[in-house]
């Protein structure tokens, strides 16, 4: 099973855009991506620069409209991510749970869809576009 481990980062939403970790924290966060990595669960990862560096396109009547960053009202912001495979929920809630993350950072875990839990007839229309599998 695949899992999405989302880190939200405490305080993020507001970060400057040259914002950067200090070396302790990306030694530990190495060290605990290295620990996926030699457990064999690990599929992916990236850390995200904050949104005051990004944009944001939304579909107001039907057209694109982009809005630069910093962004007003968000309370919760991406700072990175981990895609593992796993056997089960409860084997993604622990590793996150070893992750070396901030007194007020969270990680939100999601599973990654399955082709095979949709409906034949989405697996159907899918097949046409194997090559947008990785």
């Amino acid at each position: 099973m695949r899992f999405m481990m989302l880190m939200i980062p405490g305080g993020y939403a507001d970060a400057a855009p040259d914002v950067m970790p200090s070396a302790e924290a990306v030694e530990g966060m190495m060290k605990y991506n290295h620990g996926l990595k030699k457990a064999g669960v690990l599929l992916a990862l990236d850390g995200l620069h904050p949104p005051s560096a990004g944009a944001r396109v939304s579909y107001k009547g039907g057209k694109p409209v982009v809005v630069d960053g910093p962004f007003a009202e968000v309370k919760e912001v991406l700072g990175g991510y981990w895609v593992i495979d796993v056997r089960s929920r409860d084997e993604a809630i622990e590793w996150a749970r070893r992750c070396p993350a901030g007194e007020n950072d969270v990680i939100e875990i999601r599973q990654v869809f399955e082709m095979s839990e949709f409906p034949e007839d989405v697996q159907k229309v899918a097949e046409g576009f194997d090559e947008l599998k990785g």
